[in-house]
């Protein structure tokens, strides 16, 4: 009889595997490192009341230009944009400032666009950050972003971490339906789109 291992895919679901097959194989050596559910991830977005785009960029062709306009236009969030490059332009009605440490606030979400190997000083920045409640805010690291040992040392410091998902992607699905592009549609409908 073949032993059997609980593997968490990439979408979010479990199942058991054989622990020989390919498959177990493939799964454990690439990634160990789980972050929150879709329900925990749900509760993050609910509680939130403000986001700061660490690595944010003025260039419209940029990922975390494209999330900022999303996060400023289409929820209630308090915006703030880091990045000491952009520090003193306003972009979107939003003032850019220069790190975590020049908001006005601390946010209760760090969403990050950093390259994987600048993800540990991110962590460095964001671990001794303590909300009006006294929470550290959660590290969200964006969708193709992967550093499982930053992760690992941010929740060590006792810092929520969410990696490789996308905030926008995950706030339209949760709040409003998605676009096969990834627009919000605004819409929740089960009825089939005329093509």
């Amino acid at each position: 009889m073949a032993d059997f291992v609980q593997a968490r895919l990439a979408n979010g679901l479990t199942c058991a595997l054989p622990a020989s097959s390919p498959l177990a194989r493939r799964l454990r050596s690439e990634r160990t490192w789980l972050g929150p559910g879709a329900k925990e991830r749900l509760g993050i977005l609910r509680r939130a009341r403000s986001v700061a785009v660490v690595g944010f960029s003025p260039n419209p062709a940029r990922a975390s230009y494209f999330v900022g306009t999303y996060l400023v236009q289409s929820t209630d969030y308090t915006v703030h944009f880091v990045n000491p490059n952009a520090a003193g332009q306003t972009v979107l009605g939003v003032p850019v400032h220069a790190s975590l440490a020049d908001l006005p606030e601390v946010p209760d979400i760090v969403d990050v666009f950093r390259r994987p190997d600048g993800i540990p000083a991110v962590v460095d920045e964001v671990a001794p950050l303590r909300t009006p409640e006294g929470e550290p805010p959660v590290l969200w690291v964006q969708l193709g972003i992967w550093n499982e040992a930053a992760a690992v040392d941010a929740e060590a410091r006792g810092l929520t971490v969410v990696m490789d998902r996308c905030l926008k992607i995950e706030h339209a699905r949760f709040h409003g339906g998605l676009h096969l592009l990834g627009f919000d549609t605004g819409q929740i409908t089960a009825r089939k789109s005329i093509r």
